[in-house]
């Protein structure tokens, strides 16, 4: 018996500790919808890869249309003008590529130009929750946003208002 006595209390203690843990959650898509610093951030970074999309078309069709006349010139080229048609048509494709991996790949320009316009916004938020979550003594805060693991959230403990009021947001 005197064996099983830490043991109970123990687990009574930790019984109690898991208890009293405080839960919330936000929707961190809601939020970041309603802040104007975001809306104007993702306008930007739309309007920037229109660009650049409309800049790998251009070049692209261009690589297209060489293809084509070296297509039509082919039979009255020489071996040697033919090869240097198809290493021009070469060199082209892998410069569209280079760019392409340049503006949109990992760490590309589009990359940095979200971590430079976005990244700010999304840090407030962060900080807004973090702040809420001290001040209101929550153990944990979840992000309904994109969280697959929350297959029942209760209304009363949605926390979003109260970030979007620490962040001067009404709407």
């Amino acid at each position: 018996m005197s064996k099983l006595f830490p043991l109970v209390l123990v687990s009574l203690l930790s019984f109690g500790t898991l208890s009293a843990q405080r839960f919330a959650y936000v929707n961190t898509d809601l939020i970041l919808e309603r802040m104007d610093d975001y809306t104007k951030a993702q306008e930007e970074l739309n309007k920037m890869t229109e660009v650049w999309r409309g800049e790998v078309n251009t070049r692209r069709a261009g690589i297209e249309a060489m293809y084509r006349d070296f297509q039509n010139d082919r039979v009255l080229l020489t071996k040697e003008q033919e090869e240097l048609r198809i290493k021009e048509i070469e060199t082209k494709e892998e410069e569209l590529k280079n760019f392409q991996q340049s503006v949109f790949g990992f760490e590309g320009l589009l990359f940095q130009k979200r971590q430079e316009l976005v990244k700010p916004v999304q840090d407030r938020v962060f900080n807004a929750i973090q702040e809420l979550a001290k001040d209101r003594g929550y153990d944990f805060i979840f992000d309904q946003a994109n969280s697959t693991t929350l297959l029942y959230v209760n209304p009363e403990n949605d926390r979003t208002e109260d970030v979007l009021k620490r962040l001067g947001v009404t709407k």
